[in-house]
C-alpha cells in the first residue's frame, strides 16, 4: 500500500524537473518503510516540452490536466493519488534526503494536521534578501509555508482541496483552511525545518531583484479587490506562456 504521494504540477519543465527527480529519488531510498511506498505523481498542464518523456522515463505517475488553473493542476493529481498522505511540491525545487522521513514522523502525532518544509533560495542578493524578510514574520506568526506542503488525504479532501478559483495564492489559502480544519480538534501546522527544499529563483532572474515587493502589495491588494481586477497581472506572472521547451535537453 502507498503511504505518501508527491503530486508535481509541471509546465514546460524539462530545465527543472530532472533536479528534482535526482532529489526525490534520494528521499525515497532514505525512507525508513522502503521506496515502494511512496508514489510520485507527475500532473502534465499542456507542457510542449520534453517534460512528460522525461517524467515517464523516471517511472513517474503520469497524469494530465488541460485547465491553466494551477489549483486544478494539484487537485488532479490529489485525485489519482493511492497515499494515505499527500505531498505537494513545485518541480523548479529540490527537497532534502529526510523529508519522506520527517513527514511520517510529523503526522504520526495526532496533534499534527498537516505543514510545510519551508525553502532556502538557491542564490541570495540584496533585492531577494529584502523579500525574503518581509515573508519571514508572517511564517511566523501563522506557521504557513511553502516548499513541501503535506497533510493526510482525508483532511484534504475534507477542506475541498485547493480552491480552484484562485489563479495564485492557492498554497496560502489552502493551508489557511487546512489550519483552521486543525485548530476544531486541537491540532496544528507544522515546519520541518530541518528539511527546507531549495528553490529556484527563476522569477527574480525574470521579473528583477526588486519585483517580488511589488507582488506581495497586489497579494494584500488581491484580499480586497475582486479577483477580475488581477487575473492579467495573474496570467501574465504565473501562466505566461512565455517559458517554451527549453534547450537543456540533455534527457529528452
Amino acid at each position: 500500500m502507498i503511504r505518501i504521494s508527491l503530486v508535481v504540477p509541471v509546465y514546460n519543465e524539462e530545465e527543472y524537473l530532472p533536479a528534482l527527480l535526482d532529489s526525490v529519488e534520494k528521499a525515497c531510498e532514505h525512507f525508513a518503510f522502503g521506496p515502494s511506498l511512496i508514489e510520485v505523481i507527475v500532473v502534465d498542464n499542456v507542457s510542449t516540452d520534453n517534460t512528460a518523456k522525461i517524467a515517464g522515463r523516471r517511472g513517474c505517475l503520469i497524469v494530465h490536466e488541460e485547465r491553466r488553473i494551477i489549483a486544478a493542476v494539484r487537485n488532479t493529481g490529489a485525485r489519482v493519488a493511492q497515499g494515505e498522505i499527500l505531498a505537494f511540491t513545485d518541480a523548479d525545487n529540490v527537497i532534502h534526503h529526510d523529508t519522506f522521513n520527517e513527514i511520517e514522523k510529523a503526522l504520526s502525532s495526532s496533534k499534527i494536521v498537516g505543514g510545510s518544509t519551508g525553502v532556502r533560495l538557491e542564490r541570495m542578493s540584496l533585492g531577494i534578501a529584502s523579500a525574503y524578510a518581509i515573508m519571514v514574520p508572517m511564517v511566523w506568526a501563522t506557521g504557513m509555508d511553502t516548499g513541501v506542503i503535506f497533510c493526510r488525504k482525508r483532511d484534504f479532501w475534507d477542506i475541498g482541496g485547493y480552491n480552484e478559483n484562485f489563479l495564485f495564492a492557492e498554497d496560502v489559502q489552502f493551508l489557511w483552511k487546512l489550519r483552521n480544519h486543525g485548530r476544531i480538534r486541537g491540532q496544528r501546522l507544522v515546519r520541518i525545518r530541518k528539511c527546507k527544499a531549495i528553490t529556484s529563483t527563476r522569477k527574480f532572474d525574470q521579473f528583477g531583484e526588486w519585483h517580488y515587493i511589488c507582488l506581495i502589495f497586489k497579494f494584500f491588494l488581491s484580499l480586497i479587490i475582486p479577483k477580475y481586477t488581477l487575473e492579467g497581472f495573474a496570467r501574465k506572472y504565473w501562466y505566461s506562456d512565455e517559458r517554451q521547451a527549453s534547450k537543456k535537453t540533455s534527457e529528452a
